[in-house]
């Protein structure tokens, strides 16, 4: 199960729907059935609490440079996924997220990806090799240099001192050093879910799209974009093994997350990935779809954005993949969801009664649950 935005998490409505099938089992006298719960996310807001809780890992809380000058807490986690080695679940957003800047402060040429940068060091130490990093709500521009500083990258300018790693600073690089990145570097992998499909720079790009709303004017606006741009430009032309003569600046989600989408892809050979598909992969959820009889998923909200590319979609493709049935439960199903729930589903249920109390989620999903298979027993 997807989780229920601001009533239940992954985790929540999965072992809702699990009680719901127990009390069903038990009214029909019938044996229970095994059932297999994981989590379910799009690597947004979410992603790790839905990780942890569903693959039994362990939360890590430090403390990271913020998107200003600060320090802030912030929380990460640790799981085994389907390959069986540590993985470092790592939203961005909790190291250098918009809502960790006062509005009246909020300005891209002043914020940094530091803190992202140390939450990976962290994970490293810990052993981690394989990173999954959601990249969604960021109040950065810096193109990642930030993040990359902390990994031991050295931006400098023409006078050979290094640049300072905030969105100002991308126009005085004109050189990048990588002979102190950490050397664990070069064994990871980085997944990234980025879901926007911008470009560095240009009219489509990261300042020219999302930089307004992260509070910059249309002079900052323009300032930013030749920044990113002249991160580019030098990156290109390195002969390192790290950054060979590649330009990434326009490969699909580059502009995500203020340019962090880019550094991850250009400096950490890193993939760019459609986040609900990336987490789908992780838990290993074609393998057990596949030793399955039936398939129970579900959100807050089926809508037109569910076909979209949401998580709940992705399940009903690969149950459809392997001849299965899939059910939807979620907290309403609005009409635009027609065609989805059609196509892909062999019943959606919309389970909160009208004016009922989000505070009352888990047990409205539970005996929806429940008087589903208590009056179609024929889907068992």
């Amino acid at each position: 199960m997807d989780s229920f935005k601001g009533s239940l998490t992954s985790f929540d409505a999965g072992h809702a729907v699990d009680r719901g099938i127990e009390k069903a089992w038990q009214h029909l006298s019938l044996p229970l059935p095994r059932v297999k719960v994981l989590p379910l996310a799009d690597g947004g807001e979410g992603t790790v609490t839905a990780m942890i809780q569903g693959l039994g890992g362990v939360y890590r809380n430090i403390k990271v440079r913020g998107p200003l000058k600060g320090q802030v807490e912030a929380i990460y986690g640790i799981v085994n996924t389907a390959g069986g080695m540590p993985t470092a679940v790592i939203e961005m957003a909790a190291a250098a997220g918009l809502w960790l800047v006062p509005e009246k402060e909020r300005n891209p040429l002043n914020t940094t990806t530091y803190g992202v940068g140390e939450l990976i060091l962290h994970a490293l130490s810990k052993g981690c090799r394989n990173f999954l990093v959601g990249i969604g709500g960021s109040a950065t521009n810096d193109g990642g240099i930030g993040m990359l500083t902390a990994l031991g990258f050295e931006f400098r300018d023409n006078r050979g001192r290094e640049t300072g790693v905030y969105g100002k600073d991308l126009n005085h690089i004109a050189s990048i050093r990588t002979s102190g990145k950490h050397p664990a570097l070069a064994e990871c992998t980085f997944r990234v879910a980025c879901d926007v499909n911008n470009p560095l720079c240009g009219p489509h790009g990261a300042a020219a799209v999302f930089g307004p709303q992260k509070g910059a004017s249309p002079a900052e606006v323009c300032r930013l974009d030749k920044g990113l741009a002249n991160l580019a430009d030098v990156a290109s032309k390195m002969t390192s093994r790290d950054a060979g003569t590649r330009d990434n600046r326009d490969v699909p989600g580059a502009g995500a997350a203020g340019g962090l989408g880019y550094a991850f892809v250009q400096f950490l050979n890193g993939k760019l990935e459609p986040g609900a598909a990336m987490i789908i992969d992780a838990i290993g959820l074609e393998e057990a779809i596949r030793d399955a009889d039936l398939v129970i998923t579900g959100e807050g909200r089926m809508d037109e954005q569910t076909a979209m590319g949401k998580a709940p979609m992705g399940v009903a493709r690969l149950a459809k993949k392997h001849g299965k049935k899939v059910i939807a439960f979620c907290g309403c199903v609005d009409p635009s969801a027609s065609a989805v729930k059609e196509d892909l589903f062999d019943f959606c249920l919309a389970v909160t009664p009208p004016g009922a109390s989000l505070e009352l989620a888990s047990e409205w999903l539970q005996q929806a649950v429940f008087e589903h298979f208590t009056t179609n027993k024929a889907v068992l």
